[in-house]
């Protein structure tokens, strides 16, 4: 049910929540924004006087994962709060609508808010053969992602079939799938790509909108920065196993028991551009690698394509500006030198004087031990 009141501030007072939940809310969401702390009372300041932001929540080729992750939110009960107040005005999976009672809800919001509301887009769009490959209502996801989404305030393409494609494109791609931005233009689009998408960088991505009136900052990718400025390896928790040579050789073996690096495993962490290691799921415990399994580089274009066989080593790819960085270096000097756990603030020094490396000429399966 929508609230009846008008801003966040009044809307929490009914639902109960606490004046301290709601800060602690907003200072983590100051810290998923790669915020500094003294951005939290800005941003609370700006949520309570938020007015209601009508959404549409599109559902096209997809696994529905999105909205699962959606479901189950962690801590938010706050976090869907912002949502709630924000006017879900139309999500097939979880509104009481159906048929064409939803379809017309949808219509209203799209005729009524043109230019106002914002469209969340979940699954790949299929364009062979005029797109018949996935229909709701009569309509293609195509006409209907090109009406809808073109007549947006913005788009938020969540996972990584709305932003790049995902399954549904991977070779030989029989329906002819592509990501939103293949088929919509003109208007802002973010990608928040992953399988999931993680449901705090889509809170903070419009929490960053209600309190700065615009939209972050992103990558040549439409990513983002406060959540793909980085590399998952950077942020990894088993980062000083690799710098230190000690790798998983075996499923359960003894590195494996003992957390180290996943890298001969096949782990994608190197090429993939995502604040997993940070942010974390299930109420911000876990995340695959920290459970055991390699990175599958699900954050990255084309990565059904370009990551397999995701049990293997990295395969060659070309990373467009990607200077020669610290797991270069890292397992040069486990190869070459006995002194392997220099400190980062050496090798940082080391790094600003090298030049750039094409991936082609300088594979790190040529460097490992």
């Amino acid at each position: 049910m929508p609230f009846e009141t008008g801003n966040l501030k009044e809307a929490l007072a009914q639902r109960g929540v606490s004046r301290r939940d709601f800060l602690k809310f907003c200072s983590a969401m100051a810290v998923t924004l790669a915020l500094p702390p003294q951005f939290a009372p800005r941003v609370a300041q700006a949520l309570e006087k938020a007015p209601r932001l009508p959404v549409v929540w599109l559902e096209y080729q997809d696994c529905a994962g999105n909205t699962e992750g959606l479901l189950r939110a962690s801590k938010p009960t706050v976090a869907e709060l912002v949502l709630d107040v924000l006017s879900l005005n139309y999500h097939e999976t979880i509104m009481a609508a159906a048929g064409h009672q939803a379809e017309a809800a949808l219509q209203e919001t799209v005729t009524k808010q043109k230019g106002k509301y914002i469209a969340v887009v979940e699954g790949s769009i299929p364009t062979k053969d005029g797109g018949v490959y996935c229909t709701i209502g009569g309509r293609t996801a195509l006409d209907l992602v090109q009406e809808i989404g073109g007549n947006a305030a913005a788009i938020i393409a969540v996972g990584t079939c709305a932003a790049y494609g995902g399954l549904p494109m991977a070779s030989p791609n029989p329906t002819g799938a592509g990501g939103v931005g293949t088929v919509v233009k003109g208007v802002p689009i973010l990608n928040l790509p992953g399988c999931p998408m993680n449901v705090q960088n889509l809170t903070a991505t419009i929490v960053h909108y209600l309190t700065f009136e615009t939209w972050p900052a992103t990558d040549q990718f439409g990513r983002p920065l406060f959540a793909y400025g980085s590399r998952i390896h950077d942020d990894c928790e088993r980062r000083a196993h690799f710098d230190a040579g000690q790798f998983v050789e075996e499923w359960g073996d003894e590195g494996h028991r003992k957390g180290w690096c996943l890298y001969k495993m096949g782990c994608k962490g190197p090429e993939t551009f995502h604040n997993c290691p940070i942010v974390r799921y299930n109420e911000g415990t876990s995340w695959p690698v920290g459970a055991g399994h390699g990175c599958a580089g699900c954050s990255e274009p084309s990565f059904w394509d370009t990551m397999t066989p995701f049990y293997r080593r990295l395969p060659k790819i070309d990373l467009l500006g990607v200077e020669a960085t610290a797991e270069q270096l890292g397992v040069g000097i486990v190869a070459t030198v006995t002194g392997a756990f220099a400190t980062h603030g050496v090798i940082s020094a080391i790094r600003s004087k090298i030049q750039p490396i094409d991936r082609h000429e300088a594979d790190l399966e040529e460097h490992l031990p």
